[in-house]
């Protein structure tokens, strides 16, 4: 988006992909998909459908972005594909899936 947002705010917005990763040592990795998502009112980005409509560049300074992120906090990060939209809603879901499931768990 255009403008800077804060931490737990909401916005409306459109998956265009995800960000396929790993973080920690090998043998100890754990994934870390990263949403990308575009803001609904954002102009500038109104023709970005597919996560591969924002160009090579853009793709290599957004995975640069989440490996040096995740080297400042001294762990590593490596990136395993950048999917499109479908696959991102697909991690939505198993997501939402995951939490209903952890929820109902402490709940007993």
């Amino acid at each position: 988006m255009n403008e800077p947002a804060f931490p737990g705010c909401r916005l409306s917005c459109r998956l265009i992909g995800v960000i396929e990763g790993e973080q920690g040592e090998k043998g100890e990795a754990e994934r870390n998909d990263r949403l990308v998502c575009v803001e609904h009112d954002n102009h500038s980005y109104a023709h970005v459908k597919h996560i591969d409509d924002l160009g090579a560049r853009f793709e290599k300074e957004l995975e640069a972005f989440f490996v040096n992120y995740h080297r400042l906090s001294e762990m590593k990060y490596r990136i395993l594909a950048l999917k499109g939209p479908a696959q991102a809603r697909r991690c939505v879901k198993a997501c939402r899936k995951t939490a209903r499931t952890h929820a109902k768990a402490r709940r007993r």
